[in-house]
């Protein structure tokens, strides 16, 4: 009568988004100012003055008409020459409007992608940790979800661990750094590593394996780390999967691109797939006055400086308590090893103090806790007696 798996996908909430509708309910109960909700990635600062200036420009300027009218189905061609010229310029990769395919955010972004690659038999990487639903997004193009183990000390890839993992059935990998939920920013000698044993297995396999970069997080890295390049500079079969959400701190108004690397083999024909994907899954002609916005402001990034401020107040308290913490180089998230082996039921005991954080498990990473530190300042100086509370139940301190 219905689809088992879409009941399945339907019926029951992801953790996170558990979490957050519970914070939303205690919130009713208490006091929104009594809890203490690190469990969802919602940018809390505001998007850049630009993007206000541009939309109110947008809407006062441009006839009606134009402005919410249908583009191509790929994005209007303006947008995507503005976006890929800004793309070349930053990056020194040759890519042009031909190139790009504007979506629905990264969600829509990755569901494209993969249903264009895939194909009965494939099977898809991830590095753990990993954003839940990669699972979800590849179980339901039918293909074979794959996590391979990280480096536990540094939640980096491990390669000898891909190394064994790869097959020739493998059609691509997912790749995400800045990562969710980690916050590790994958360096250069990282990135290259990875090209290197691509190449080595598609030359073995006689066919490319295709590296998905998920990138929602590009502009959100800090310290040392804003000269790591783009993945297209070290290999030639990737696919950039982009979002505006959280550069821009704008994740309701759902705006992204595909990117596809102009050295790949085949450029024009998976360029065709992915534009036939979009046909399929009904994500076409993203909307329109999003795409015109962030042709605009393209580039630009949310006030970094307060994510920054966060994360260093956050995990200097939380090493300081006696937690064992991944300290993150980049996006806005903590990971924190759990007090118990549990994570789960270190997470319900952090309930009782009103602190709100999702267990590793959904992440692949059992035996720690993910904190989302893109809240007020002021909340996470509310909370760290809490946190320190809660390091006193274990005996840390």
């Amino acid at each position: 009568m219905y689809n088992q798996q879409a009941y399945a996908l339907g019926s029951k909430r992801s953790t996170i988004r558990e979490i957050f509708e519970y914070a939303k309910t205690r919130s009713a109960e208490i006091g929104a100012e009594n809890v203490f909700d690190f469990s969802i990635g919602n940018p809390s600062v505001p998007a850049p003055k630009e993007v206000d200036e541009c939309i109110t420009r947008l809407l006062r300027e441009t006839p009606s008409v134009a402005l919410h009218g249908y583009t191509s189905a790929q994005g209007g061609q303006d947008v995507r020459a503005k976006i890929a010229e800004n793309f070349s310029r930053r990056f020194g990769v040759p890519l042009t409007a031909e190139h790009l395919y504007m979506t629905c955010g990264a969600a829509a972004s990755l569901t494209i992608t993969l249903r264009a690659l895939a194909n009965d038999g494939d099977e898809f990487l991830v590095f753990t940790p990993y954003f839940p639903e990669y699972k979800v997004f590849v179980e339901s193009v039918g293909a074979k979800f794959t996590a391979v183990a990280c480096d536990k000390r540094t939640m980096l890839p491990d390669f000898q661990a891909l190394e064994r993992a790869l097959n020739p059935q493998v059609k691509g990998i997912i790749v995400n750094s800045p990562n969710n939920p980690s916050g590790v920013v994958y360096g250069e000698k990282t990135l290259r590593a990875l090209a290197e044993l691509l190449r080595k297995k598609s030359a073995e396999y006689g066919k490319p394996i295709f590296w998905i970069s998920d990138e929602p997080y590009r502009e959100l890295i800090y310290d040392d780390y804003t000269a790591v390049g783009c993945p297209m500079g070290y290999y030639d079969d990737v696919i950039v999967c982009y979002s505006y959400s959280k550069s821009l701190s704008m994740p309701g108004e759902r705006i992204g691109y595909i990117a596809l690397s102009p050295s790949m083999k085949n450029v024009r024909e998976l360029y065709a797939s992915v534009c036939g994907a979009g046909r399929a899954l009904g994500y076409v002609c993203a909307p329109a006055l999003f795409q015109r916005v962030v042709a605009e402001c393209d580039g630009l990034t949310a006030a970094l400086d307060v994510y920054k401020r966060n994360r260093d107040l956050l995990y200097n308290a939380l090493t300081e308590y006696g937690f064992t913490c991944v300290r993150p180089d980049g996006a806005f998230y903590l990971f924190m090893q759990s007090a118990e082996t549990s994570a789960t039921a270190f997470c319900n005991r952090a309930k009782l103090h009103e602190l709100l954080f999702v267990p590793g498990d959904d992440f692949g990473c059992e035996g720690y806790v993910r904190i989302a530190y893109c809240v007020p300042t002021e909340k996470i100086e509310r909370a760290l007696p809490k946190f320190r509370a809660l390091a006193k139940e274990y005996g840390l301190i």
